[in-house]
């Protein structure tokens, strides 16, 4: 399996020490807008991050623990073949071939009170769950 890579938005994070375990490749800084929903903060630091895939289902969990526990955020990482969902109580792990696996983590992203415009995974998915 190819590793993984995804980004992590840092101010997501309860726990940043986290980010020590990843390779990070790339870093970028976005001002929130109203369009974001995230009023509590000014910035969404985003990093690129390469996962290797023998670390990808322990980082996922330590991911989930990680994250702010007053606000709801999700982070995810993707190869080929396969991609991980990450919300604070709740990982998926999507075989990425799959639309029905897909649809269960935006369900559940939704029902935790994300938009959906950000849980726009893969092309295939966004015309349902408008």
């Amino acid at each position: 399996m190819s590793d993984f890579k995804g980004t992590i938005i840092e101010e997501s994070l309860a726990d940043k020490s986290i980010l020590k375990d990843f390779k990070i490749l790339s870093t970028r800084v976005e001002p929130v807008t109203d369009e974001h929903k995230t009023p509590w903060i000014k910035q969404w630091t985003l990093d690129e991050v390469e996962i290797p895939a023998s670390k990808a289902q322990q980082l996922a969990k330590r991911i989930g623990e990680a994250l702010d526990n007053e606000h709801e955020w999700y982070a995810d990482f993707k190869n080929d073949t396969h991609h991980y969902i990450i919300f604070r109580n709740r990982v998926f792990l999507v075989d990425r071939t799959d639309a029905d696996q897909y649809k269960e983590a935006v369900k559940y992203g939704m029902s935790l009170g994300i938009p959906g415009y950000q849980l726009d995974f893969t092309p295939e998915i966004v015309n349902w769950k408008r």
